[in-house]
């Protein structure tokens, strides 16, 4: 493990911030990522909703079944960014395990809060905080 990166996800957009996330893993850093619920997610609120449930009713039947995808904030974000990880290989798999999503600041101390990282992207024209989409979920 080379260093503890904590990065804040309070009006980061998604896709830019789950490519920084998912270099740093194959880094080999250790990531903690806060304030999941108010990471934005740029487009329609409803075709992302609508991808998802699609993916959710895939795997109905057993519990055997996939994909699974959760109605949690902090691991649905945990379960898209581990779409973006090499999974089959080996090095995938163990920056996956380095990878912590917390709701609000999660269990962290004052000393780690100090030194978190922020995203500064305009915002997008249509968007939807993760919280949104999972509130459409239930």
């Amino acid at each position: 493990m080379m260093a503890k990166i904590i990065y804040d996800g309070k009006g980061a957009v998604f896709g830019r911030l789950a490519s920084v996330v998912t270099k740093d893993l194959l880094k080999g850093n250790s990531i903690d990522i806060i304030n999941c619920e108010e990471i934005i997610i740029s487009g329609k609120k409803e075709l992302f909703v609508e991808k998802i449930r699609a993916k959710r009713k895939m795997g109905q039947g057993s519990s055997l079944k996939g994909p699974k995808y959760i109605r949690v904030e902090d691991r649905l974000v945990k379960r898209m960014i581990r779409g973006m990880l090499p999974r089959d290989r080996a090095k995938g798999r163990e920056a996956f395990k380095r990878l912590r999503c917390h709701v609000g600041n999660g269990d962290l101390t004052e000393g780690d809060l100090k030194n978190v990282r922020e995203f500064k992207h305009m915002k997008p024209m249509r968007c939807s905080t993760i919280k949104e989409i999972v509130r459409r979920l239930r």
